[in-house]
């Protein structure tokens, strides 16, 4: 299995990349999350990866955080769910906001995905349903704190016995930038108000 591939970069072709590792060319399909993140042409990258191997292809998917790559992992596992549909949906969408659209069952936030319709958004919200949590705690490539503050205060809500879609809510209430302590407590007060 190829988990990791550090080199050069010398394509862009969306969704294609391709990367030169110590003289070997590997084309890397990434989601457009991870292709706007990337280097400039030339520049040095780095990126997990997840090799797919089917009976007519062996195809590398590359990411640039581990919550990314934990995601498509889940993704793929759903029956009816490939790849290429695994990679319109981290495109579309980032790791915290898909986790969020599971958490609080928003199928119309899939929907607006193209390649998603309404059975596969149902399909989605059922079987991720508390799976991407992992994927939360994992680093981001951008590490914002902002959103690290929130998965705090999160994560302290379901500690006190809040369901998720009842946490996820009290967090979009917080205003971004805030910190731990203070996110947790104008979480926990709009939660006493509803």
């Amino acid at each position: 299995m190829i988990g990791r591939i550090a080199g050069t970069l010398l394509e862009k072709n969306p969704p294609s990349i391709l990367v030169d590792a110590n003289g070997v060319g590997y084309e890397i399909d990434v989601p457009m999350s991870t292709l706007y993140n990337l280097p400039s042409v030339g520049e040095r990258v780095t990126l997990l990866t997840h090799l797919a191997v089917r009976e007519d292809a062996h195809q590398l998917y590359g990411f640039g955080s581990a919550a990314e790559r934990g995601a498509f992992r889940e993704l793929i596992k759903i029956s009816g769910v490939g790849a290429r549909t695994a990679l319109a949906v981290l495109s579309g969408l980032s790791v915290t906001e898909l986790a969020q659209a599971i958490s609080l069952q928003e199928g119309g936030r899939l929907t607006k995905i193209p390649g998603i319709g309404k059975k596969t958004a149902e399909r989605l919200l059922l079987e991720l349903k508390g799976k991407l949590g992992a994927a939360l705690d994992a680093p981001s490539a951008g590490g914002a704190a902002a959103s690290d503050a929130g998965t705090d205060v999160l994560r302290a809500l379901l500690a006190l016995g809040y369901s998720e879609r009842e946490a996820a809510l009290a967090v979009r209430q917080v205003p971004a930038g805030t910190g731990v302590s203070d996110g947790i407590r104008l979480a926990l007060k709009s939660l006493a108000k509803g």
